[in-house]
């Protein structure tokens, strides 16, 4: 073991050598008290490899910036299942953040999860950050890691194989090899003894990676050159053209001619699929937080009007209509029509398929505490849903056309809302479909952010102030009790693909000082204090906002890894506990980071939001994205030109990839995937200008 003083970093420009003796298991400390580090960092140490000493090299880069660097001459390959750098830090931090969880020793930060890879310590005084050198990674076939363990004040990064043992935790696995001639390791340590830097802890390290990694690929092109046009067309031309069997629904309801892309399809309703149809979930059309058949609309109405298709205008148009025949119950609305589903025996196989139109139901949606991934009919009445939905209705009448049933529509739902609000500000979660009382899931949570946008909304178009009053009555609650602690807990967080820790809800996981936490809170919160800024015009939400915003920005790939096929600039992750890159949500993301970059005049977010954008259509299959194709073919090597537009919603969801397909899915859900990228881009074509996005 040696070890040393990481006083050292302090020391402007210099750059030390430290040639280690070997001393059996006496650890070797250097001394740099001058350099009074000590109120950081009161040690690091480092394993060894055999019986090789390394070159270790400490060099200030700037006032605040140290890189630390291990280099070990190999002479012959390694067998070491583990080896790893040990940071101490100095002080008590109160703060602790990771990119991921690990909340026993057994689990690490694994590479895969490395989008803007750090770990950051701070109090009140003092923060201690640490970046690994992402040049580095990918200049051997070792595997990357990194670990908090804030009980013990403990930073950890090394390099280790690794297994994923639960949806989506990693370990440390056996079987490494570490292969001459050399092997070089290193990080970044920032300090600051700043409080602004302390009050936005993440603002700092995101500056510098994007300016390091980030920036030299965006200004290369990178995520996607060119025009963003022909995604758009590749969208509405497989979803109403060589998919359009499997995808357009259309259907009378009340009398009405009413229709929407299908909540999701598979690979084996492709045209060109070999084999018999199996539908992977029951037919239905959502308007839910995630999968918005009205949201999606809204980006076919602008493409329609833009270049003058009627067909797809009148599209359009019957999925408004189709919200807008969701019943109203006392203002509540569900947010799923479904059909029937059945199993059915087809060349001796069996396969789910839909009953069909004739047979439909109204529910909500089935990620949610009370029957998760069961049955729609039997789910609650999701606020968050809701909110969602009448806020789309809003924009609609104010951007689109001013149908005034939607304002009606968004009106009762309004007024019901806001007598639902809690004492302390917050909106329940899950409502009883029956009783309609708060099912005690959720009630004081981030999910209440979206209402108020929607209500922020409802005040700036009727100008009736008990919208603005309850909404800045709940966005205070999440700003008092919410953004001070990350508390980033949402029905995705605990109620979709990612069980893990499913039981921590409301409490944090101990060995990380941190709740498992979600992006889409995160969004929704500094989506409303942003609108609130606007219209208060009170800086402080701004500058929370922009706090929040920053923490949302850790989940955003600053870096293109090597270990990853195709590109990955500017797309977001879900959690601290999945594992997905480029995931959908980027397209909702992307607006709201530009805003802040135009009001702040910062040309880091404005590059990041385009960077989201461009990234929301890199899963398509399509010849504009040949690394993506190329992966999308190694797995259904039947895909052709008529496949193109069919897009996963994400990549490397499961914590694996490689360059033979693994990490590539099988499904697209329109409102989700490319009919949410293609709402997006033609939304803020609407807002910005055809200069400035494409």
């Amino acid at each position: 073991m040696k070890s040393f003083l990481a006083n050292c970093l302090a020391i402007a420009f210099i750059v030390f050598t430290f040639s280690c003796k070997n001393e059996g298991n006496k650890a070797r400390e250097v001394d740099l008290e001058e350099a009074n580090l000590h109120d950081y960092i009161s040690s690091i140490t480092w394993d060894s490899i055999k019986s090789t000493k390394p070159e270790v090299s400490v060099q200030k880069v700037s006032p605040g910036l140290a890189k630390v660097l291990f280099k070990f001459a190999i002479k012959d390959s390694v067998h070491q299942n583990d080896w790893k750098v040990t940071i101490r830090p100095s002080f008590a931090p109160e703060f602790h953040w990771a990119p991921h969880l690990t909340p026993t020793d057994k689990n690490i930060i694994a590479q895969h999860v490395f989008r803007a890879p750090a770990l950051i310590l701070a109090n009140k005084q003092k923060q201690l950050t640490i970046i690994p050198d992402l040049d580095l990674i990918g200049k051997t076939s070792v595997k990357w890691y990194m670990d908090l363990d804030a009980p013990s004040n403990t930073l950890t990064l090394g390099v280790s194989n690794n297994k994923v043992t639960e949806h989506v935790l990693f370990e440390r696995d056996s079987g490494m090899i570490i292969a001459p001639p050399v092997f070089e390791f290193g990080f970044y340590v920032m300090t600051s003894n700043d409080s602004s830097v302390v009050s936005d802890p993440w603002r700092k390290p995101l500056a510098f990676l994007w300016e390091k990694w980030g920036k030299p690929l965006y200004d290369d092109g990178q995520p996607i050159k060119g025009n963003l046009e022909p995604y758009a067309k590749h969208t509405y031309d497989w979803a109403f053209d060589s998919w359009k069997k499997s995808v357009w629904q259309e259907f009378s309801l009340r009398g009405k001619k009413v229709g929407a892309p299908v909540f999701i399809v598979n690979v084996t309703q492709s045209p060109n699929y070999p084999g018999d149809v199996n539908e992977r979930e029951f037919r239905s059309i959502w308007n839910q937080a995630w999968f918005s058949s009205l949201r999606s609309a809204q980006g076919l109405f602008r493409y329609a009007r833009r270049t003058n298709n009627k067909e797809l205008l009148k599209k359009a148009n019957m999925t408004k209509e189709l919200a807008l025949l969701f019943p109203q119950r006392d203002g509540l609305f569900p947010a799923v029509i479904a059909t029937e589903m059945e199993k059915v025996t087809i060349n001796g196989k069996i396969v789910s398929k839909s009953k069909g139109w004739n047979d439909y139901y109204f529910g909500n949606s089935n990620r949610n505490p009370i029957v998760t991934w069961g049955d729609a009919k039997a789910s609650p009445y999701h606020l968050l849903d809701m909110s969602w939905t009448a806020y789309l209705m809003l924009t609609w009448y104010e951007e689109l056309e001013k149908d005034n049933r939607l304002l009606t529509y968004g009106t009762k739902y309004a007024d019901k809302l806001i007598s639902l609000q809690q004492p302390d500000g917050f909106f329940p979660g899950w409502l009883d479909t029956k009783s309609l009382k708060p099912l005690g899931y959720l009630d004081h949570s981030p999910e209440t952010s979206l209402s108020v946008t929607f209500l922020l909304k409802m005040y700036e178009i009727t100008k009736e102030r008990k919208y603005l009053e309850s909404a800045e009555k709940a966005l205070n609650a999440v700003v008092k009790n919410i953004i001070p602690v990350s508390q980033w807990e949402d029905y995705e967080t605990y109620w979709s693909c990612s069980g893990v820790l499913d039981s921590m809800l409301n409490k944090k996981i101990i060995r990380n000082d941190a709740f498992k936490q979600n992006t889409l809170s995160m969004y929704w919160t500094t989506e409303a204090l942003f609108n609130f800024y606007l219209i208060t015009k009170d800086k402080n939400y701004l500058h929370t906002g922009q706090r929040v915003l920053d923490e949302l920005l850790m989940y955003q790939a600053s870096w293109q890894p090597p270990f990853i096929p195709i590109h990955a600039l500017g797309g977001f992750g879900v959690m601290n506990a999945d594992g997905e890159w480029s995931d959908s949500r980027q397209s909702l993301f992307a607006e709201i980071i530009l805003k802040y970059g135009k009001e702040l005049n910062n040309q880091e977010y404005t590059e990041r939001g385009l960077a989201a954008l461009r990234a929301s259509f890199l899963m398509m299959y399509c010849p504009e994205n040949p690394e993506t194709k190329a992966q999308w073919e190694k797995v259904y090597p039947f895909f052709n030109e008529k496949d193109y537009g069919f897009m996963m919603e994400n990549y490397g969801h499961g914590g694996k990839t490689n360059s033979e397909g693994l990490g590539i899915g099988e499904f697209t859900i329109y409102d989700w995937g490319n009919g949410a990228a293609a709402e997006a881009y033609n939304r803020m074509l609407d807002h910005f200008g055809e200069g400035f996005v494409k």
